[in-house]
Formats: C-alpha cells, sequence, structure tokens
C-alpha cells in the first residue's frame, strides 16, 4: 500500500515537473518591465510622451506595451511607427519577436508588411513616415488602441499633421492611447519638444541610470561608462551632447549639428532681381525618395540660393523623366550634377542623349569637406533656403556621430535626400569656393604704413624688371665694359 502510494507521489510529481515545463509562461508588465517603464505603459493618459536617454529600455518598454494591449484588447490594432521602416525592423521587430517567443504568445510575424497577429484577432503594424506623402497610408486604419511614435525628436514638420490630424481620429473607434518617445534633439524646438513641455500631455522622463540592466551585462556603472564616453571624447559633464544623449536634457547642441541653418541668417522669402544662373542636384533612391534641388546665383555674386526642390518617394522612370523635363522647361540649367547610385546611371544616360546640357557625376568621396564647405557659406550668410523647405528642416536632423567620428572621420547620424541634392549642386556654385576679400587697414594706422611700404617694394621691383626687359630686347650687353663701367649707363 505505502509503495504504491509512493510511486503515485513520485507520478504526480513526475506529470507536475512536466507540466511546468511545457506550460505556458504568463506574460505581464509587472514581471517584464522595471519601475520607470512600468510606470510609463500603465499610464491611463490618452496622451503620454517619454523623454529618455539613449540605452533607457524604452523600445522595449514599447514593445510590452504594444503585446500587453494586443493581448487584453481582443480584435484591436496597435502601431509602432518611426521616421523609416527600416528603423522599425531594426529597432522594435526584434523585440516583439523576443516577447513572442519567450511567452509562448503564438503571434504570427509577417516579414512583408512587418505585422504581428495574434490569436485573440488583435494586430500590431509597425511602420515608416519619412514625410507626408506617408501619412496617408494611416488614414483607413480602425480599431487602433495604441500608437507609438518613436524617435520622435527626428520627425519633420509633417508629425503635427501625422498625430493631429491622422493618428488622433484613429483612436475614436477604441478611445485609444497616443504615445510619444524619443532623446532630445540638438535644437530644443519642434512638436516634440513642445508636447513634452505641454500640460495636455502626461510626461514620463528616466534614463540608462534607471536601467537595472546595463551595469548588469556591461559589469561597469553607468557613471564609469559615461564617464569613459568623456574621456574618449574630451569633455566633460556640461557638455551638451552629454547632458542630451546621457541625461535626456532638452540643451543646445549647435555643435552637433552638421549644418547650422538659421532662419534670420539663412531664410529669403523672393530672389533679388536680376538674371540668374541655376544649376540642377540630382540624389536618386532605391530604398529612399529622389531628390531635385535648384540652386541659382547671380553672376559675380557668391550669394546662391535654393530656389526649388522637388523630393517624391517611390518614382517610376517616367514620373523621373516628367518632373526632370518639367524643372528643365522652367529653369535654363548652366550645369547638371548628379549621383549615378540609387538606379539613377540609367536615368542620366538617356537625359544626356536628350538635352544639351553638361552633366556631372556628384563628388562622393569628398561629401563630407563639402558638408563643411557648405556649413560655412550657411555660417556666413551667403546660402539661403526657405525657412519651410525640406533643406532646411533636416539641417536642425543630420548629426555628427559622436560615438563613431573620430578627429580623422566624421560620421553622419541621420540621412536627407533633400540635402544631399542641394549639396551635389552647391559645389558647382560660388558659394563653394568663395573666399571674401581682406580688410583694408585704416589710413594712418602701423599696418597701412607697412602694407604701403610693402606694396612700394613691390612696384619698384616689378618697374626694374620691365625696364631690364626693354633693355633685353634692345640687345643691351649686360657684362660690365673694359673700364669697368656699366653698358645700361649709355643706354637711353
Amino acid at each position: 500500500m505505502n509503495e504504491t502510494w509512493e510511486l503515485d507521489q513520485q507520478a504526480v510529481q513526475t506529470l507536475e515537473a512536466e507540466l511546468a515545463r511545457t506550460a505556458k509562461p504568463k506574460f505581464e508588465l509587472e514581471g517584464f518591465l522595471f519601475k520607470e517603464q512600468l510606470a510609463f505603459a500603465l499610464d491611463p493618459a490618452k496622451f503620454a510622451t517619454a523623454v529618455c536617454s539613449v540605452r533607457a529600455g524604452k523600445t522595449t518598454a514599447c514593445a510590452a506595451d504594444l503585446i500587453h494591449t494586443a493581448l487584453t484588447r481582443p480584435g484591436s490594432v496597435g502601431l509602432y511607427i518611426t521616421l523609416a521602416r527600416a528603423s522599425a525592423k531594426r529597432i522594435v521587430w526584434p523585440e516583439l519577436h523576443n516577447i513572442n517567443r519567450r511567452f509562448k504568445l503564438e503571434g504570427e510575424a509577417n516579414e512583408t508588411d512587418l505585422s504581428f497577429r495574434f490569436p485573440c484577432g488583435s494586430i500590431i503594424y509597425c511602420s515608416g513616415a519619412s514625410d507626408a506623402t506617408e501619412i496617408e497610408k494611416f488614414r483607413g486604419l480602425s480599431n487602433v488602441a495604441l500608437a507609438y511614435l518613436d524617435e520622435s525628436q527626428a520627425f519633420r514638420s509633417h508629425i503635427r499633421e501625422l498625430v493631429e490630424e491622422v493618428l488622433i481620429k484613429r483612436l475614436y473607434d477604441t478611445n485609444g492611447r497616443l504615445r510619444l518617445i524619443g532623446t532630445p534633439g540638438p535644437i530644443p524646438t519642434g512638436y516634440f519638444h513642445d508636447a513634452a513641455h505641454s500640460p495636455k500631455w502626461s510626461h514620463h522622463a528616466w534614463t540608462l541610470h534607471n536601467n537595472p540592466w546595463i551595469e548588469r551585462k556591461s559589469g561597469c556603472s553607468v557613471a564609469q561608462l559615461i564617464q569613459q564616453d568623456c574621456d574618449r571624447k574630451g569633455v566633460d559633464l556640461n557638455d551638451p551632447s552629454i547632458q542630451r544623449e546621457c541625461f535626456g536634457r532638452w540643451v543646445l547642441d549647435t555643435n552637433s549639428l552638421l549644418l547650422e541653418y538659421q532662419a534670420e541668417r539663412n531664410h529669403f522669402e523672393q530672389l533679388p532681381a536680376g538674371n540668374y544662373l541655376y544649376i540642377l542636384g540630382m540624389d536618386f533612391g532605391f530604398e529612399d525618395a529622389d531628390a531635385f534641388s535648384v540652386l541659382g546665383y547671380l553672376e559675380g555674386s557668391p550669394n546662391t540660393y535654393l530656389v526649388e526642390e522637388l523630393i517624391a518617394e517611390k518614382q517610376t522612370y517616367e514620373q523621373m523623366v516628367a518632373n526632370f523635363d518639367k524643372l528643365y522647361r522652367q529653369y535654363p540649367f548652366a550645369k547638371i550634377v548628379a549621383d549615378p547610385g540609387g538606379g539613377g546611371k540609367k536615368l542620366i544616360e538617356s537625359l544626356k542623349q536628350r538635352y544639351p546640357i553638361p552633366f556631372n557625376i556628384a563628388d562622393k568621396q569628398g561629401k563630407i569637406a563639402n558638408y563643411g564647405l557648405l556649413n560655412n557659406a550657411l555660417r556666413t550668410g551667403r546660402f539661403f533656403a526657405r525657412r519651410d523647405s525640406r533643406f532646411a528642416q533636416d539641417c536642425n536632423l543630420l548629426e555628427r556621430d559622436r560615438d563613431k567620428s573620430t578627429p580623422e572621420k566624421t560620421v553622419v547620424k541621420g540621412h536627407s535626400d533633400a540635402v544631399d541634392s542641394a549639396l551635389y549642386a552647391f559645389r558647382e556654385s560660388p558659394a563653394y569656393g568663395y573666399c571674401p576679400p581682406t580688410p583694408k587697414p585704416r589710413v594712418g594706422s602701423p599696418e597701412h604704413a607697412a602694407q604701403f611700404a610693402q606694396e612700394l617694394m613691390e612696384h619698384n621691383i616689378a618697374q626694374i624688371k620691365r625696364e631690364r626687359e626693354m633693355k633685353d630686347r634692345q640687345g643691351m650687353n649686360w657684362e660690365p665694359n673694359q673700364d669697368g663701367s656699366m653698358p645700361w649707363n649709355q643706354w637711353d
């Protein structure tokens, strides 16, 4: 009897162990997120922002919130939107996979449309919205219970329409939630900055200092890691880039910007009167947009204007030709500079045969140096663009990657088709190699006296050279006479 009971107990224990091994682990936010992440994910406010440092774990919080909402609100739609689809696939897509696999949630991933479908009927879409044309794809969605905009600081002005006119309307069906998350940008302005300071939004902020996994994985304290970064860059903790990226603080950080466009200095409303020469810059994209930039300048003037820009996603060959022809008929181009990458080589060769204009290949090898020269033209007020142009907006988004750059090499964080196409044309403009004249010293000053003496000496030397050349043409003998006198004394 006892032996039978013991055998039954062993069987029960074996069965319990097997059930425990094969049981589906329960996904709960409380056990998955640390305190600051959890407070953000459980915030019932309809609108909320999270301003974080790098490596704060905001992507994990975002993925966990999206999946938790999908499971607890059957049949709902969740949205994760960042600037580019490729970024969405790189940032949040692996985290969604990780949670789905770890907790055996049976979500079905679709790599084509970057979606996760769950047995309860809910779906999560991951997408990009790089410009206003991509907003339209979200208008037809319904039953959206949660929408995230990640890297919100990197969005251009179209973020306002995306949030105010599209996403908020998509939440009507479910009275859902909208979340803006990101790291402070180098310029403390823009829609994300304003939302993060608005009383109409609920606000959250945490940094890598709050992330317990940093120290566990690295074996170093957060303070040690930040100090190592400061030592490598040759800065201290007060450096604006350290304050933004490591402490999540909004500070002005123009040193991180690749191009320093300022509307007060570089904006123009109308072109000054005159007969302009025009240059067209073309940048073709396979995954990115195609961009055409028209620069104009007056002969004899170093001032260069971004007169027009045309940026379009996923153009066909016929559409690109039509757009080129439209610009060609409007502007008498003196020169065209194009990047043959992104499928542009075939178009360039075709245009060469049809249009009698010199085509130059864009200087990709000297691109970083050309960025520097364009920035000089911006800072000295020789390059102008309208404040609402894509070029002007993107100047506030392109940063030096402080982690990857070295004194010998600058690595750019971000990409702009509008800036690249303008940059290619800029190299052929008068602003590219312009050197301002040296100011003349004040009359009567020691500098003026020294300059006058130098100019007088140079004049006398030049005069002596001219006289000698004249005597040479007359056959003058420059050897001394027998009596030691010089022959040129006899010349008149």
